[in-house]
């Protein structure tokens, strides 16, 4: 093993023992127990159970950084232009709405369908 990848390990392991020591320290105070979501199984919501298990370390990262993946954007494109179209008094205008509509939904379909198939993008 490379002098390197023996330093990486031992900073891990130094991390994982400091994150130990706190863990132990606020389980002894009490802490951990004043809070509401003790004992209980974590709740990741937004569909993490859902999401393949290749894709949920990826999926969470983007979450938490506030990035949105294309599929969302898409779908919330869709739902801005299906309330567009809803909206819309104008017949021609309604046509174009409703083409792009069409279009956003196939092109959302076509990707996860490529996704569920293929576990990538």
């Amino acid at each position: 093993m490379s002098t390197a990848q023996e330093k990486k390990e031992q900073r891990l392991k130094l991390l994982d023992d400091h994150i130990g020591q706190h863990l132990r320290e606020s389980e002894a105070s009490g802490e951990l127990k004043a809070a509401p979501s003790y004992g209980k199984p974590l709740g990741f919501g937004d569909g993490y159970d859902q999401t393949p298990d290749e894709l949920r370390m990826g999926m969470k990262i983007l979450k938490d950084a506030g990035v949105l993946p294309p599929e969302v954007e898409a779908m919330r494109d869709a739902a801005e232009l299906e309330a567009r179209m809803n909206a819309c008094t104008d017949g021609a205008e309604r046509l174009v709405l409703q083409r792009q509509l069409s279009e956003k939904r196939q092109a959302i379909a076509l990707r996860l369908e490529k996704l569920r198939a293929t576990g990538s993008l």
